[in-house]
């Protein structure tokens, strides 16, 4: 399962919105059924950015959203990604 969140930051908050995501990322990848995760920023919009997990299946990904750390460390930068569904299943990969 691919989880992808999308996010418009100004570019007077990069920094502050760099530590975020970087907390989020490394507060999911505590949890059970997390596989792999990235952080990017667009390169021809570089108020666009994106955190991408992968996770085992849609339960450890749902129940890695109940887990206290994520809700402390990563719902709230979660919480302010552009409003779009952001979970995917994965029907091929190398």
């Amino acid at each position: 399962m691919l989880a992808i969140a999308r996010f418009r930051v100004p570019l007077g908050h990069v920094e502050e919105f760099k530590a975020d995501i970087s907390r989020a990322r490394e507060a999911l990848a505590t949890c059970d059924g997390y596989i792999d995760g990235a952080i990017g920023q667009n390169l021809d919009d570089r108020g666009l950015w994106v955190l991408t997990t992968t996770w085992l299946n849609v339960g450890s990904y749902r129940r890695a959203l109940s887990s206290t750390v994520v809700k402390m460390q990563a719902v709230p930068l979660l919480a302010r990604a552009i409003d779009e569904p952001g979970a995917f299943e994965l029907l091929a990969s190398e």
